[in-house]
């Protein structure tokens, strides 16, 4: 295994490597020949420095996504579960396909594969299945075999039960923290969840800074009367102003969103009541907040979809939206929407037009890979420690209760004291850790 670089940031030895893996897993098995077209994986191993010469367990991170590249850290305390993982394990940090060093994909990459049937059939190859394949490939042909932990933030915990529904004969012991799907999937069930909370959300919001009722039906009226672009082209609509509330279910989001509100009005004293302009700093704002990812927002309704379906995707989001007429652009006080993905994104946003005609096929497709494996995850017998945050706004508790209790092996700690990115403090891992220590689910671990 030969590094691409070594070197130090504060607190941590790093070492970046890349391996090849197929685009397409149908030809080929992980740890085998790999065949046909293929991509690069990155990834990077890191440890404390006092480690560096140590045979210490592996555990691999399950970035949160999908499209998420894996962390950058400035240091073991600027992602928290990174500071307590140094201290027992070698931490490896991949670059999902698609991400950060890993065959990065945008625009152009899509629409070179031709058509939109042909362009859906390349992003159906960056999704759960070849996910996990690409990491028991890597585990088999760079670490000799060696079984790892895993632990998975968000999407990273459905990454976390395909893991264990294909291959969990290469896990030790799993932990996840806001991340276990409903299995079986339903995109549409997970949205008849998920919109009531984004409702929730925004009341809170409003509960904790009045002022902003006024403000941000101000400006749902000054763009709704005039043509506003943001600065990256876009028209500037009620329906983009209302998914700054995608980021409500992490902190501070509702602080980030109230000051972004403080600066938006050009007229006066900056309140609602005498505005008639927005200014340049909120319009820029607004574009930076709700950027885009070609993986992250084409793929948002995908990771739900496992195998063959009974029925299409078809805008999930947008359907259960349709039933709610709270969330109207002319409702007041105007609600925010969350983690969903809409058709008018595709045709006002410059950076997702060019996946308009994959989206068609992909919202219309029922042919997907198998990613859960209900029979299996029954029988699990590699330990399972989840973290379930009893309020989070994208992954819904109740059903993440309801899938663990068909997982076997499988134990949960829920909590209300942490929002969607609680992995990122420096008490959850460290919880989940001992947890598990004490039950002895790490016994194994440490005996090899």
């Amino acid at each position: 295994m030969t590094a691409l670089a070594e070197y130090y940031v504060p607190g941590l030895h790093i070492q970046d490597h890349s391996i090849q893996v197929p685009l397409d897993w149908k030809d080929s098995r992980p740890g085998k020949e790999v065949k046909g077209e293929t991509i690069s994986l990155f990834y990077r191993v890191v440890c404390a420095p006092e480690h560096v010469h140590d045979d210490l367990p592996l555990l691999v991170f399950l970035q949160g996504g999908p499209g998420g590249a894996g962390p950058r850290p400035l240091s073991p305390s600027s992602d928290g579960w990174i500071a307590e993982a140094v201290q027992h394990f070698r931490v490896i940090l991949p670059d999902q396909r698609g991400t950060g060093r890993s065959s990065h994909i945008d625009a152009n990459d899509i629409v070179q594969r031709g058509n939109g049937k042909q362009q859906a059939a390349y992003y159906k190859h960056f999704l759960a299945d070849s996910i996990v394949r690409d990491f028991e490939h890597l585990r088999l042909m760079e670490f000799q075999g060696k079984r790892w932990v895993t632990l998975g933030q968000s999407y990273g915990g459905f990454l976390t039960l395909s893991y264990l529904s294909l291959f969990p004969e290469g896990v030790v012991a799993s932990f996840t923290t806001g991340g276990i799907p409903h299995v079986p999937a339903d995109a549409y069930e997970v949205y008849e969840h998920t919109f009531p909370r984004m409702e929730t959300k925004t009341r809170q919001f409003y509960e904790r800074y009045p002022q902003d009722v006024d403000r941000v039906a101000k400006v749902a009226s000054i763009i709704s009367e005039h043509n506003i672009e943001l600065p990256n082209g876009d028209p500037f609509t009620v329906e983009r102003l209302q998914t700054l509330g995608s980021r409500f279910g992490m902190k501070p989001s509702f602080e980030q969103v109230h000051w972004m509100l403080d600066t938006a009005f050009a007229d006066g004293d900056g309140s609602a009541k005498s505005a008639m302009r927005l200014t340049s700093t909120f319009l820029e704002n607004v574009a930076a907040t709700t950027a885009t990812s070609p993986l992250y927002w084409p793929l948002q309704e995908c990771i739900y979809a496992n195998g063959e379906l009974e029925r299409p995707l078809a805008w999930a989001a947008q359907r259960v939206r349709d039933t709610m007429p709270q969330f109207s652009v002319d409702a007041r006080p105007l609600l925010f929407t969350g983690e969903a993905i809409f058709p008018w994104m595709f045709e006002q946003e410059n950076a997702l037009r060019p996946f308009r005609a994959a989206m068609d096929e992909l919202m219309a497709d029922t042919h997907f890979g198998v990613i859960y494996d209900a029979e299996r995850l029954a029988s699990n017998e590699v330990p399972l420690q989840a973290a379930v945050y009893v309020d989070d706004m994208y992954v819904d508790s109740s059903l993440q209760l309801d899938t663990l209790s068909r997982v076997g092996r499988s134990h949960y700690w829920a909590t209300n004291e942490f929002e969607h990115d609680g992995v990122h403090g420096d008490c959850v891992f460290k919880h989940l850790y001992q947890e598990a220590l004490n039950r002895g689910d790490l016994e194994e671990l440490f005996a090899e």
